[in-house]
């Protein structure tokens, strides 16, 4: 019960923030520093948190009349064959993001793009490959 009161509260966020996000561009006529960004981030991430609480919302509610249905799909999440077919998906997606945010720096330098804009890539670049060693180093020594 309590994740189901979790998803109404999600979607009721998202749905706010994005009004207050559509408000936001209709109110103010002529925005100026982050004003100009603010409310297509709220509507973003309104329509992400709402469209997400709204999918479980959903969700719940056809499987809540067939419980042969949602066993079986709880069985199919914790399958130990599923998991690792995820985990592997996970880790190859990893290794070519690697090699593709490598290009993308190289060739948005190479264009002139500026600076602010590369140097924020390269450090997500630099904080997914840190929190990738972490966590390979945390699971060698585990294992």
């Amino acid at each position: 019960m309590k994740r189901s009161i979790e998803h109404y509260i999600a979607s009721i966020c998202g749905l706010l923030m994005l009004v207050t996000g559509v408000c936001l561009i209709k109110i103010i006529i002529e925005p100026q520093g982050i004003m100009r960004e603010l409310p297509y981030v709220c509507i973003g991430l309104g329509c992400g948190i709402f469209g997400h609480g709204m999918g479980e919302i959903i969700s719940r509610r056809a499987i809540k009349n067939y419980p042969d249905i949602e066993k079986q799909m709880k069985i199919d999440k914790q399958d130990e064959r599923n998991v690792t077919i995820g985990n592997y998906a996970k880790a190859k997606a990893y290794d070519m993001m690697i090699f593709v945010f490598g290009a993308l720096m190289l060739v948005f330098a190479l264009m002139g793009v500026d600076m602010a804009d590369v140097l924020l890539l390269v450090f997500a670049y630099i904080f997914v490959i840190g929190y990738g060693i972490y966590y390979r180093y945390k699971l060698d020594k585990e294992m």
